[in-house]
């Protein structure tokens, strides 16, 4: 269908002499269904097809015109035939091969992603060699013409799995596949599929090549449950991002017999021994794999901050079944009904928890820090402690406010001392830190309240308190110590590093602030950007309706972290140095430090030769596991956000547009929740888009715009794909 739409409004295009608006155009072709028109106009701009001029009126692009007033033959040709040749304008051929990974794929063409970085690769169908979403592929043939790169296939090196999961929805000719992944389209279904098939159940489904042809099908080979509940998607989720659920045998056994070992003399051997000292966990109410403890002690000259965390390389050593399933598995992964765990319970939740009460062993920073928060001197010693407490974010925040209870009190008595001490040094440390021009980034989160059927029943904002602030402080100071410590020693590492923003995205930033009202000076400045002119950017939109937009495109601004072995810095935490050290529990690169860092205790002579290959290694895969662990625990969000508002179809709330396309707004509910207007909803308008920010009716002077309130009700919510839709209610004096 969306093809066929494309073709339509193509051929509509070619045979109109003048230039129409979108909308115009839409009622000129009597469309019947606008949510299939618009899809089909982004992708035809997107593909360069069609244009959109300053006055937004359609017309082909340039090449696609060119094609016209010759009289091509090809003009006769349905559109998914000639995309290649619409596409073409000047072209420039380009020597060499690219490596690249097919990232999306849609009926006629796919997009690959080079793997050395630089923009995506349009490929036509006919030049793909069947190649499937995730492969990686050579790449020749490579051209440039006005409307971006393209390529051909040369070969596949490297297939990924067919294995897909979706949902399965009514086709013109019965059950058809609607993949999870990047494929833009349906997929009929095998004859050798499961049996006794129904619509709106999430499965999962092998992907086939039918001989002889470029069509494919699919034969569901799992099936999961109802596509309307959001436990049932995030089970896809989990299969669909390959994350591991089960531990082998071998990993279980061993953590077993871990969990049951004593801490010896040989243990305690060399370990510097900090039991009497006020040391105390802190974290959420629900934690049980708590890895790092805290103690603060004024001195003379400022300040004595000692990080301890669990001694995770202690237990895990290198090559054991543990190890290698907790490499493969990166870190840990957190839904909002369950954790799947990077280490068996046994060890993330038994032995290595640093548990109130018990002798755990720990990798301690202890750090010297001046008045003003300044680094003067750290060392990393192996030890021993024993946390007199076990702190809850929600009750230190109680204690620091003064509105804790006696019995409150009296618990935290044994590290009050220490707590009054770490307040006051996160300050001094948030305080440098914003000289500094680290950028406080409005980014909420999202709590998610399930019932006991484990259906999501609330979505709120996730707050986080002083004490929440004042532990990050303390570990992002651990972590940098750990990171100078490695580059002083020229150590092979994992560093945490966050490269500069591309300048391209940076002059698109800047666009947006001009047009929100704000002034973009300190981004046009110089050709190097810096963290502080990011931060003066948030200052300026602090308490203004941009305030939430700004803050959410300076973070897609923004490169995004990963781990190298390179001390390459951290931009928007304006650090030269930085690593992940706080967290073995939970990240591997945490624990892949810890194993290096003991061996330069242990003045191993051969660390280079023992350890460069390997902090490679981790690195790379970490990185890896992150981005899997992130997308996977994003799709289920949209999942829960979608099973909540499906609770609460029919109910009108306020909003605030939080984003602002072609086909409509998007906006967002003071709860978190993110849903989409389309524009045709407005009866009545005459919207046409400015490319950026706001949708202008040039008969009423209305505008709807980034940062404006709008009242919406919910009318729509699909759990499997997370899609929420509102329509909106009739203007209030707010949003006219």
């Amino acid at each position: 269908m969306l093809e066929e739409m494309k073709d339509q409004i193509l051929k509509f295009v070619q045979k109109t002499p003048q230039a129409m608006t979108s909308r115009g155009l839409m009622k000129k072709m009597r469309v019947k269904d606008p949510k299939l028109f618009y899809r089909a106009m982004d992708q035809l701009r997107q593909q360069g097809v069609l244009q959109v001029n300053k006055k937004h009126r359609v017309r082909l692009a340039a090449s696609s015109a060119r094609s016209k007033r010759a009289g091509s033959p090809r003009e006769k040709r349905p559109f998914s035939g000639t995309l290649r040749e619409k596409l073409r304008g000047p072209v420039e051929k380009i020597d060499g091969v690219k490596r690249a990974v097919i990232v999306s794929l849609s009926k006629g063409f796919a997009f690959a992603r080079p793997e050395d970085g630089g923009e995506d690769l349009f490929i036509h169908a006919d030049h793909l060699k069947s190649a499937f979403i995730g492969d990686t592929v050579v790449l020749n043939h490579l051209e440039r013409s006005g409307k971006g790169l393209s390529a051909d296939v040369e070969q596949i090196t490297e297939r990924a799995s067919r294995l897909l999961t979706g949902t399965l929805v009514e086709g013109e000719e019965g059950l058809e596949f609607a993949p999870d992944d990047a494929i833009r389209y349906n997929i009929p279904l095998s004859r050798k599929s499961l049996p006794h098939l129904r619509p709106h159940v999430k499965a999962q489904a092998e992907i086939q090549q039918i001989p002889g042809t470029d069509r494919l099908t699919a034969r569901v080979i799992k099936v999961y449950g109802s596509s309307d509940s959001a436990k049932i998607c995030a089970d896809a989720i989990i299969d669909q991002n390959g994350i591991r659920t089960e531990f082998p045998e071998e990993v279980l056994a061993e953590a077993e017999k871990i969990r049951k070992a004593k801490i010896t003399e040989k243990d305690r051997k060399g370990r510097l021994d900090l039991r009497g000292l006020g040391i105390c966990t802190i974290d959420g109410p629900d934690a049980k794999d708590l890895d790092d403890a805290i103690s603060v002690s004024r001195t003379r000259l400022g300040y004595r901050l000692g990080v301890h965390i669990a001694d995770v390389s202690h237990y895990v050593k290198a090559g054991s079944a543990i190890d290698l399933e907790a490499r493969e598995r990166g870190t840990s992964v957190y839904f909002a009904d369950r954790v799947i765990p990077m280490l068996p319970e046994a060890l993330s939740n038994g032995v290595c928890s640093l548990n109130a009460g018990e002798d755990k062993l720990t990798f301690s920073a202890i750090i010297e820090l001046d008045k003003q928060g300044t680094i003067l001197s750290f060392r990393f010693r192996k030890s021993i402690i024993n946390s007199k407490v076990r702190g809850v974010y929600g009750e230190v925040n109680q204690l620091f406010n003064g509105t804790a209870d006696k019995a409150l009190r009296k618990k935290y008595s044994p590290v009050i001392r220490s707590l009054h001490a770490a307040r006051e040094l996160a300050e001094i440390l948030k305080a440098r830190a914003k000289r500094s021009g680290t950028v406080e980034l409005d980014s909420t989160e999202s709590r998610f309240v399930l019932d006991g059927q484990g259906v999501c029943v609330d979505v709120q904002p996730r707050e986080s308190g002083e004490a929440e602030q004042m532990i990050e402080q303390l570990m992002i100071t651990a972590n940098q110590a750990a990171a100078q410590l490695a580059k002083r020693a020229n150590l092979p590492f994992v560093y945490r590093i966050h490269e500069q923003p591309a300048p391209d995205r940076v002059e698109s930033l800047a666009d947006l602030v001009g047009a929100l009202g704000l002034n973009p000076v300190s981004l046009r400045h110089s050709a190097s950007v810096k963290t502080a002119d990011f931060a003066a950017i948030m200052e300026q939109a602090e308490g203004t309706p941009a305030q939430k937009v700004i803050s959410h495109q300076l973070l897609r601004t923004m490169a995004k972290a990963r781990y190298d072995t390179q001390p390459v810095g951290h931009f928007g935490l304006a650090l030269e140095d930085y690593c992940h050290f706080t967290s073995p529990i939970r990240r591997y690169p945490d624990t892949a430090i810890h194993r290096i860092l003991s061996a330069y205790l242990a003045k191993d002579k051969q660390i280079a030769a023992h350890y460069t290959e390997f902090a490679r290694e981790a690195a790379s895969n970490s990185s890896k596991c992150e981005v899997r662990a992130m997308a996977a625990e994003r799709s289920a969000e949209d999942c829960y956000m979608a099973e909540y508002m499906r609770q609460h179809i029919g109910e009108e709330a306020t909003g605030v547009i939080s984003g602002v396309t072609m086909r409509g707004v998007f906006v967002e509910l003071p709860n978190t929740v993110e849903g989409f207007v389309p524009i045709t909803s407005f009866e009545g308008a005459h919207f046409e888009f400015d490319g950026m920010i706001t949708q202008y009716d040039a008969t009423t002077g209305r505008k709807l715009t980034i940062g404006q309130p709008l009242r919406v009700k919910a009318v729509a919510a699909d759990v499997a794909s997370g899609r929420i839709d509102f329509l909106p209610v009739e203007p209030t004096p707010e949003n006219v």
